[in-house]
């Protein structure tokens, strides 16, 4: 499942790939209770085990998407 976050004052978006175990619940309930603390920091671990860490002060937006294989590119795409 792919996870995007908007940062304050950045062009660019930091893009999660999180593992298939990890169900979307699971995922909204993660960022609800870090943006509920202004001075707090939302964590996520990738699918390969890596931790990223946004200060949620700097957090624009959240977009949760679906899992990988969902997005299709070229010809194939519906």
């Amino acid at each position: 499942m792919d996870v995007r976050i908007g940062i304050i004052q950045s062009t660019k978006e930091l893009d999660v790939e999180v593992g298939d175990d990890v169900t979307r619940e699971e995922v909204l309930a993660v960022i609800e209770t870090a943006l509920a603390d202004a001075n707090g920091v939302l964590w996520l671990t990738d699918r390969r085990g890596r931790q990223v860490g946004v200060p949620t002060a700097k957090v624009a937006y959240v977009e949760v998407g679906g899992t990988a294989e969902d997005r299709r590119v070229g010809f194939g795409a519906p």
